[in-house]
This record gives C-alpha cells, sequence and structure tokens, in this order.
C-alpha cells in the first residue's frame, strides 16, 4: 500500500498545543540493575580461564561419549535430545548433524525399519521423529500409525506410557498441513497429560507440567536449557559430565550477556529516552532477552548488542505512530526515513529529532562493524527493512485517523510488515556472515512463506494480548475488532479462537519451510523459528512486552540474572 506524501513542508503548520494520544506505559522495572556489572561478581572461587579450559576438556569426554554410541541407536538419541535439551549442543553440531544423518539413513521410503524393538516403542519412535524433524530431515508421521487401534482411535493402553506419550506430544508440534494423525496426537496427548500431571513425581512431572505449559518446539532456547539443567540434575540416572558442562557453560555464556546488557544499558540511559520520549515503552532489556532468544551463541555477540538497539528503537517509533504523534509530524517523519539523510532532521519536531538522529547513528554502528568483516554494501538492506517497517506504521495511523476497521486482508496487508519480523529478521541475517548473499536479502524481500509465518505468529499474539489495553486506551482496529466486524462476531472469545487457528497453520507452515531441501541455509531458518518462539513465549499469556509482569521478570532473572548453582 503507497503513502501518498503531499510533498509540502508540513513542519510548519505544526500546532504546539495539539492535543495528543498517551498510552501511559509503565516504566522499567529494572532502574539501572544492569548499568554496573563486572565479571568478578560471578567468579569469586574460580578464574573465568579455567572454567573455559573446563568446559573445553568436558566437551572432549562429552563428544567421546556421544561417538561411542553411535552403535546404539536409542542410546544416541537420548544422549542428543539431553545435549540440545541442556543448551550445549552448539560444541557438537557437526557429530550431531552427521549422527542424525546416519540415522535417517536407516529410514526406507520415509518409514522406519520394521525390525527391532525401538520402532514400536513409543517413546523412541517419536523421540526419533521430534529430533529428524528439528534437523530438517524428512519423516513420515505415518510411524504413528501403529499406536492406533482397530477404531482408528490412539490406543488406551497408551495412557500408562507417560514418558511415551510425552515424546509423542512433543513431536506434534512440528507436525505440518495434512498430517491429521498428529493433529489428533495432540488433543489425545495434551489430555491425557492433563489427567496424569497431578499423580506423577518428579522430575516426570516436572517435565509434563512444564510441557504443557511451554512445548518444546516454541520455547526460548536460553529459558529451555535453564529449565531442563533442574531437571536433569535430579534425574539419578544423569551423566555427571554432561551435567557439570551445562551448568559451567550456561552461567559463562550468561557472564558474556551481562556484559552486553550492561554496555547497551548505558547506551540507553545515555540517550535518555525516558525523560526525553517519556510516552515511549523503557523496555530495553527486554529487547536484549528477545534478541538473545534469536542467537545466544558467544560467537554472535556484536550482532546482539546492535540487533537490540535496532529493536529497542523500532519500538521507540512504533510508540511515536500509535501512542503520540499527530498525523501530520507522522507524515513528515516518514518521508524524512525515507530520504534517509541527516540533512532532513531541521524538518521534524523536537522529539522527532531525538529519535531520528539515534536511529542514523545505530545504522552508522551498524555500516563499520560490516566494514570489519569487509561487507558495509549489506547496510542497505538493513535501512530498506526498517523503511518498509516504518510505511506500514504510517499506514496504520492513517487508518486509526480515518477511523477504519478494514477487511482482514486490508489488514493483513499491513499488519505482516507492522510487526516488524520482516525488519528484525533482514537486519538479524546481515549480521549471520558469508551464509548470507544478496540472493538471502532478495528472498526475504520477496515475502517467502516462512517469514510471512513468523510475521502472522507475531502479530496476531501481539493483538490477541494487547487488545484489551490497546482499545481502552485508543488504538488502531486490532486483527480482533477486524474480524469481528467482517464476520459479524459478537463475542471476543470467538475471535481468539479463530486468530490461534490461523497462529496453528502459521506454525505448520514454518515446520514446512524447515523440511530440506530449503530455500536457505538451516542457520538462516533458525533465525527466522528462534523469533517465533520468543512471541510465543512472550505473548503466550497477555503483552508481556509492554506489561511486564511477574513472567517476564521471572525469565529475565533466569536467563540475566541469576547462575546456575555449581553443584557437580
Amino acid at each position: 500500500m503507497s503513502i501518498p506524501f503531499s510533498g509540502a513542508d508540513l513542519s510548519q503548520s505544526i500546532q504546539s498545543n495539539v492535543v495528543r494520544r498517551t498510552a501511559n506505559f509503565p516504566p522499567s522495572v529494572w532502574g539501572e540493575r544492569f548499568i554496573n556489572y563486572t565479571s568478578d561478581d560471578e567468579l569469586v572461587q574460580e578464574t573465568h580461564a579455567r572454567r573455559v579450559r573446563e568446559v573445553e576438556e568436558l566437551i572432549k569426554e562429552v563428544r567421546r561419549e556421544l561417538l561411542a554410541s553411535a552403535c546404539q541407536p536409542s542410546q544416541q538419541m537420548n544422549l542428543i535430545d539431553v545435549l540440545q535439551r541442556l543448551g550445549v549442543a552448539y560444541h557438537l553440531d557437526r557429530e550431531i548433524q552427521e549422527a542424525l544423518e546416519h540415522m535417517h539413513a536407516g529410514y526406507h521410503d520415509n518409514k522406519a525399519d520394521s525390525s527391532g524393538d525401538d520402532n514400536h516403542d513409543l517413546y523412541n519412535v517419536a523421540l526419533r521423529f521430534r529430533l529428524l524433524r528439528q534437523q530438517g530431515l524428512r519423516v513420515s508421521c505415518d510411524v504413528f500409525n501403529q499406536f492406533k487401534d482397530e477404531k482408528d482411535n490412539f490406543k488406551e493402553s497408551l495412557s500408562t506410557n507417560i514418558p511415551g506419550i510425552l515424546a509423542l506430544y512433543e513431536a506434534t508440534h512440528l507436525r505440518v498441513h495434512g498430517e491429521d494423525i498428529l493433529d489428533e496426537a495432540l488433543a489425545f496427548t495434551t489430555t491425557q497429560l492433563k489427567s496424569a500431571a497431578s499423580h506423577l513425581s518428579n522430575p516426570l512431572a516436572a517435565k509434563v507440567n512444564h510441557a504443557l505449559k511451554q512445548p518444546l518446539h516454541k520455547g526460548i532456547p536460553r529459558l529451555e536449557a535453564r529449565h531442563f539443567i533442574s531437571v536433569y540434575q535430579d534425574d539419578t540416572s544423569h551423566k555427571k559430565a554432561f551435567l557439570k558442562l551445562a551448568i559451567l557453560d550456561f552461567n559463562l555464556v550468561q557472564s558474556l550477556h551481562k556484559q552486553e546488557l550492561s554496555e547497551i544499558t548505558r547506551w540507553w540511559k545515555d540517550l535518555d529516552f525516558a525523560t526525553k520520549l517519556p510516552f515511549a515503552r523503557d523496555r530495553v532489556v527486554e529487547c536484549f532477552l528477545w534478541i538473545v532468544a534469536v542467537y545466544f551463541e558467544p560467537r554472535h555477540s556484536p550482532e546482539r548488542k546492535i540487533v537490540t538497539k535496532i529493536i529497542a528503537m523500532a519500538s521507540t517509533i512504533d510508540d511515536i505512530y500509535d501512542a503520540y504523534g499527530t498525523l501530520e509530524e507522522l507524515e513528515i517523519f516518514t518521508e524524512t526515513i525515507e530520504r534517509w539523510e541527516i540533512s532532513t532532521i531541521d524538518e521534524l519536531p523536537q522529539y522527532m529529532k531525538i529519535c531520528y538522529r539515534a536511529l542514523l547513528d545505530i545504522f552508522e554502528e551498524i555500516e563499520q562493524e560490516l566494514a570489519k568483516q569487509g561487507r558495509p554494501y549489506l547496510v542497505i538492506y538493513a535501512k530498506k527493512a526498517m523503511k518498509i517497517l516504518v510505511r506500514a506504521y504510517f499506514n496504520e495511523a492513517k487508518c486509526f485517523n480515518m477511523k477504519q476497521i478494514p477487511t482482514m486482508e486490508e489488514y493483513m496487508e499491513v499488519a505482516i510488515p507492522s510487526s516488524g519480523y520482516p525488519m528484525l529478521i533482514a537486519v538479524s541475517f546481515v549480521f549471520m556472515g558469508e551464509i548470507v548473499t544478496k540472493e538471502a536479502f532478495e528472498w526475504i524481500f520477496s515475502n517467502p512463506k516462512v517469514i510471512t509465518a513468523s510475521a502472522i505468529i507475531a502479530r496476531l499474539m501481539d493483538d490477541s494480548g494487547s487488545h484489551k489495553f490497546e482499545q481502552e486506551r485508543g488504538h488502531a482496529a486490532s486483527a480482533v475488532e477486524c474480524y469481528m466486524n467482517q464476520y459479524g462476531v459478537s463475542e471476543t472469545q470467538l475471535a481468539y479462537e479463530e486468530l490461534n487457528r490461523q497462529v496453528s497453520n502459521a506454525w505448520k507452515d514454518i515446520n514446512e519451510e524447515f523440511t530440506r531441501p530449503n530455500a536457505m541455509p538451516m542457520p538462516l531458518l533458525t533465525c527466522v523459528l528462534n523469533l517465533s518462539r520468543a512471541i510465543d513465549v512472550i505473548y503466550k499469556n497477555g503483552d508481556g512486552y509492554t506489561h511486564v509482569g511477574k513472567e517476564m521478570r521471572d525469565n529475565v532473572a533466569t536467563v540475566l540474572i541469576h547462575p546456575v548453582p555449581i553443584i557437580v
């Protein structure tokens, strides 16, 4: 949808006494907690260098055990599952990939071999299915037909096999369109797990309760790793080397994240948006957690800091468009960003000048970082993505001012780019190294299914979670209003159910795009997947970004404050 600019200098017609909408967003709950972090606080008993050496030795030990298990497929599957859940699989990417590809070679015509007990055990069949699909390897859901009875229902006898039921439940979240048996399996396993949860003992009870709240496939990797470390250490059969590696590695990575967040919060404090732009959300800590969800590994430190700044700026710009700026001001701001020249800054109101100057500074930082990698030209794609986002924000603002309630189709045309996810994906790709080519960015801007699906998840979960608050303060029509108006629905709950159905279908789209052969390298697709996971966690129980409640505070504390006690 194009934006009709008048070309006139509207800055002269802006009234100083305009009545503005304000959202009265709650202030940051963190104060200056993260500004003055020093790594010494977390490394009292052992030096950082010693722990790094210990991690390196443990990786060698774990690698030997993983390779030695190759002749026992069931054992190897469990080791891979544990390593992935503990958050240390990134140290063994090559070994795990080779093991899973070898395992996949044991399938014929997309079906498991009929021989061997493992191929008739629900837990092993479901675990293998999930591990292979996570790797992008093609596996047929027909492997689960053997667990249905003559009436085409899942066998009642399975209800006593809680580990198997749980493994099947986790596997169902990797389903794609047309896999009715997995839709049925999700309903069946959810019912069984809810029924059994109160009668179980730990660590199985903890696994079941957590899975019902947050399926593994949709969880933020760092949060899932921290949870599983606690569960795994309560398992009497845990492997000490695996557990110790997970704890030491988690704490080392967390220490790095704290250093990064300290730098980011100092940058944010220097901008002083909380004072200069008090109408905008002050959520830089939550933005950092969001980007840690995308890529947590130490090697991504530079991009983690820059992309956090980008998402914090996008959040501020979003609030300018839908919580403060007048339509005349927003038209000037949109045109200024389209031009992307510092010389145009004098045309802006003072509060927009502050934001625009900060935006230009960040993109200058991006260009400098890319220059170190010999790829400064990639900044043009990040700028293009930001311009597309701002156009979408402006179109939403126009819609609000005209008091329009568009159809769902019209709404989603703008809402997909305004979700911010196509922009975040493009900016994240900029820093992903040599695997990102010019073709990768052409792919992004062609609106591929996987990016559209991720944006749908972001937009519809955001709309569902923030609907009540936004309508109370005065906001453009969300997907909830658009659906209710278009289809004559009087109950909000019915609209929520429809949006949830669309979100579920979008997850199936993402899963389909992960199946090889892939349109893009797996690390790039994983970036898209992780952004979808972040939305699922942050907006599952309401708008946890705007209204930072106990759950979000706990998530931040888990990943960015409290190290794991070393008890092994």
